[in-house]
C-alpha cells in the first residue's frame, strides 16, 4: 500500500473542500526546505550552488512552521540539500505531526540510519530515500561510490524499526531501461512505501545539462520502462496517482499547476515554482497574488517550461483531475493496488 487510507482520505476532502470554496489556485503539497546545504554533489542538481552564507543559514522551527500554516497544504515535503544535517530537523518533523501533516522527508540516505533515534514512527511520516538506480548508476549520479549501499542499509534499519519509508528517482537520459525494471523489481525486495519516479528538470545551475529530457523524450522513455507495469506483468508500488503516470507515457496530456507546489526556504517563498528560480516573495499570498501564473506552463510557450513534466508541477494537476467521477475508481489503487 503506497499511500495509507486515512492520508488518501484526508487529500480528498481537503481537495474537495477547495473545490466547493471556489478557490482556483491552492497548494496540495508544500516543498519546505530548512536549508540547502548537502553532503553531495550530485550533477543533476544546483541547489548547493547558492553563496556560502546562504548555504549557512536554517529555518528555525517557528519559521517552517508558520510557512506550513501560512501555506495550508495537507502534504509537506521537506527536501534540500540534505534536511538530515539541520540541527533542529527532529523538532521541526515533530512540530508537523502534531499538526497533522503528511510528512516525506528527502534524504540521501548517507545520515538516516545514525538519526533514526531522532524520530518516532508515525502514519503521518514518511522517509524519501533518493535512489536512482542500482549501485553503479546511482553512485555515477550522485558522483560518490558507497552512496547505494549506504542508503540500501539506511532503508532496511528504518523498516526495521517500523518507520514508514519511500523511495524517490530521477530518471535522466541514457539510463538503461532493463536495468531500471530490474532496479524496480529489487526496491519490491525492500517492501518499501512506494516508489515515486519523475523526469529530471534542468535546473539553470545544475553542472550537467546534457542529460536532461524533451517532452516527447520523456514520454517513450517512461512507457520503455513501465512496460511491464501497465501491461499487467508487474505490480510495482508506486506512490502515485496513476494518472500522473499516465501523463508520463502520454496518455493523458495535463497543463503544470505551477501553484500546486510552492516553496518555501531561507530565502522566503520562490517565484514561480520549485523549480525556477526568480526571485522570492515574503508571504504565500504574494505569491498568489502577484506572480503572472500566465507566463508559465507549457501553453505559456515559455521555453523554461515547455519540457518539464516534474511531478511536483503535474502531480497536483492529476490530484484535481482524479476528483472527477470517471476517475476516481482508477486513483484507489493508489491506496488498494492494481
Amino acid at each position: 500500500m503506497a499511500i495509507n487510507l486515512q492520508q488518501a482520505i484526508d487529500i480528498g476532502k481537503y481537495l474537495v473542500t477547495q473545490r466547493l470554496l471556489g478557490r482556483k489556485r491552492f497548494p496540495l503539497v508544500l516543498m519546505l526546505e530548512p536549508l540547502f546545504r548537502c553532503n553531495l554533489a550530485c550533477t543533476g542538481c544546483g541547489k548547493i550552488q547558492h553563496p556560502t552564507e546562504v548555504l549557512k543559514q536554517n529555518l528555525t522551527p517557528e519559521q517552517c512552521f508558520a510557512a506550513v500554516e501560512e501555506c495550508g497544504a495537507p502534504v509537506v515535503s521537506i527536501p534540500g540539500g540534505e534536511p538530515l544535517l539541520h540541527p533542529q530537523i527532529g523538532e521541526i518533523v515533530q512540530g508537523l505531526i502534531e499538526r497533522k501533516k503528511y510528512i516525506y522527508l528527502c534524504t540521501n540516505g548517507l545520515l538516516l540510519e545514525k538519526s533514526l533515534d531522532k524520530f518516532k514512527p508515525s502514519p503521518y511520516l514518511t522517509f524519501s530515500v533518493h535512489l536512482d538506480g542500482m549501485r553503479e548508476w546511482h553512485d555515477k549520479c550522485v558522483d560518490r561510490k558507497g552512496v547505494f549501499d549506504t542508503a540500501v542499509q539506511a532503508i532496511r534499519a528504518a523498516k526495521a524499526k517500523g518507520f514508514r519509508v519511500a523511495t524517490n528517482t530521477t530518471i535522466f537520459e541514457g539510463c538503461d531501461i532493463q536495468e531500471m525494471q530490474e532496479f524496480f523489481d529489487f526496491l519490491e525486495t525492500l517492501e518499501t512505501d512506494g516508489m515515486m519516479i519523475s523526469p529530471g528538470y534542468s535546473y539553470e545551475w545544475a553542472p550537467d545539462q546534457d542529460h536532461f529530457l524533451q517532452r516527447e523524450q520523456t514520454r517513450a522513455l517512461f512507457r520503455e520502462i513501465l512496460t511491464p507495469y501497465t501491461s499487467g506483468k508487474k505490480n510495482w508500488n508506486f506512490n502515485h496517482n496513476p494518472l500522473f503516470l499516465d501523463f508520463l507515457i502520454g496518455e493523458k496530456d495535463y497543463e503544470c499547476t505551477p501553484w500546486g507546489s510552492p516553496s518555501y526556504s531561507v530565502l522566503g517563498w520562490q517565484k514561480p515554482c520549485y523549480l525556477l528560480n526568480e526571485g522570492y516573495y515574503q508571504t504565500f499570498q504574494e505569491l498568489l497574488d502577484k506572480t503572472d501564473w500566465s507566463q508559465y506552463g507549457r501553453a505559456s510557450g515559455n521555453a523554461k517550461c515547455v519540457d518539464c513534466m516534474v511531478h511536483c508541477g503535474y502531480e497536483p494537476t492529476a490530484a484535481m483531475d482524479a476528483m472527477q467521477p470517471k476517475n476516481i475508481a482508477r486513483s484507489l489503487t493508489t491506496v488498494f493496488g492494481k
